[in-house]
């Protein structure tokens, strides 16, 4: 287990709902990637995010799959791209399963 973190720590992690609108293939990804795009409603509207979960998930199965996701990291630059945000996702060894709300929820929901 890793270290404690206070209540003002979690607190500081802005995780929403969005619904995944495009998925494409990221070859120059160092693990295999997709290259994704997510809505997260009016307030955040479409963010990007690199996720290395080819091995359980199609491209084409992932649209319209609502995710959860940290909205508030600083971007990241991944080989060519810049991912904005962080998919939440169940990690055992190469293999991710992502977070899901369990019903539709509206897009940039806040977690909490």
């Amino acid at each position: 287990m890793k270290n404690t973190i206070t209540w003002e720590d979690f607190a500081k992690i802005d995780m929403r709902v969005g619904t995944i609108v495009n998925v494409i293939d990221f070859p120059k990804a160092r693990n295999p990637a997709y290259q994704i795009q997510i809505d997260f409603g009016d307030e955040l509207g479409i963010r990007k995010s690199s996720a290395q979960v080819t091995e359980r998930y199609e491209k084409e199965a992932l649209i319209g799959k609502q995710v959860i996701a940290v909205v508030n990291f600083p971007k990241k630059q991944i080989a060519n791209f810049m991912s904005e945000c962080l998919i939440l996702g169940a990690v055992e060894g190469t293999d991710v399963i992502l977070l899901q709300p369990e019903t539709f929820a509206s897009n940039g929901l806040k977690i909490s």
